[in-house]
């Protein structure tokens, strides 16, 4: 904004003189964020094709995940919630989704134990989502009602995992996974 002599300040959110923005390798705020979220690997198998289409009974359905973290870049992660649903029936095997949906996840100024709470119990809720509507279409697709996978409380999962990891850590066990493990 120009004052009377029409030299530029910069303005804090009130608009008075001071603040703005910080210069460059100065912010030391933490900051996260989702670059981008992608399909990376996508299987559908229809193995039962075309007899399954006259089962009359309901398949039992079971859904898999898997989280894991990797790092992409400078500041960037790379999540992948992985999904596997697996649908079958006392004939057989009405139908697998595989499913690696990735976000990459940009992140700065946070503690270990924070960026690795973003990466295994936030980001996940956040991707989950869209791998939900990728499944539900990959399974219409292949000709059957799309399925709407139940929501999953990541966070609980998250403390539930890092407290039994804990208590393994404090009898001996394998220590907590480090930012870049899996989950």
């Amino acid at each position: 904004m120009a004052d009377e002599e029409g030299v530029l300040t910069d303005l804090d959110n009130a608009g008075n003189g001071a603040g703005g923005p910080v210069p460059n390798g100065a912010d030391t705020q933490p900051a996260v964020g989702i670059i981008t979220q992608y399909v990376k690997d996508l299987s559908v198998e229809n193995p039962s094709a075309p007899d399954v289409f006259q089962w009359a009974e309901a398949p039992a359905i079971d859904v898999q995940f898997n989280i894991a973290a990797e790092p992409a870049g400078h500041e960037v992660h790379e999540v992948t919630l992985k999904l596997t649903v697996t649908a079958t029936s006392a004939r057989g095997t009405v139908y697998i989704v595989d499913l690696a949906y990735c976000g990459l996840i940009g992140m700065r100024n946070l503690s270990e134990d924070q960026a690795h709470a973003f990466l295994y119990a936030e980001a996940p809720r956040l991707l989950f989502p869209f791998a939900r509507g990728v499944v539900a279409d990959a399974v219409r697709d292949a000709g059957f009602m799309p399925l709407l996978v139940d929501p999953v409380d990541f966070n609980g999962l998250y403390a539930q995992q890092l407290a039994t990891r804990r208590a393994e850590e404090a009898a001996g066990g394998q220590p907590v996974a480090p930012v870049t493990g899996n989950a």
